[in-house]
């Protein structure tokens, strides 16, 4: 067994499709909110929607290595949560004239891509015999 090959088993929540697909979401929506909020943001609507993004990988994460995969569906849930807060951080984002009507629809689609994996995979793990 080759040394990827272990690490993969130890973590293996880097094999999720919805893992990678969260990460490059998250990339991308914080390059947005670092370039488009100001600065007196920071401490406030930047930090929360930082917290909220980080929270979506995370809980995949976190919920991978459960024992059961009835637990793992409750920290998608919780992922997906996570995601609710970026998307209405995002319309008080475009609501503050902080993102453009553009912007906002790019935000709102990649969520909603994310928001289908997580339900979908979600779902799977409910259906799974393995509980």
């Amino acid at each position: 067994m080759t040394k990827m090959q272990t690490q993969n088993k130890k973590f293996r929540f880097r094999q999720f499709p919805v893992y990678g697909d969260a990460r490059i979401f998250v990339h991308n929506v914080k390059i947005l909110t670092k370039k488009k909020f100001p600065y007196t943001e920071q401490f406030s609507l930047l930090a929360q929607i930082s917290r909220a993004l980080d929270s979506i990988i995370l809980n995949i994460a976190e919920g991978s290595d459960r024992m059961t995969d009835k637990d793992f569906a409750h920290f998608l849930n919780m992922s997906h949560t996570s995601l609710n807060e970026v998307v209405a951080c995002c319309d008080i984002a475009l609501d503050s004239e902080y993102f453009t009507i553009t912007e906002h629809k790019d935000c709102l689609s990649g969520a909603e891509v994310l928001a289908n994996q997580l339900t979908a995979f979600r779902k799977s793990l409910l259906k799974s015999p393995i509980k």
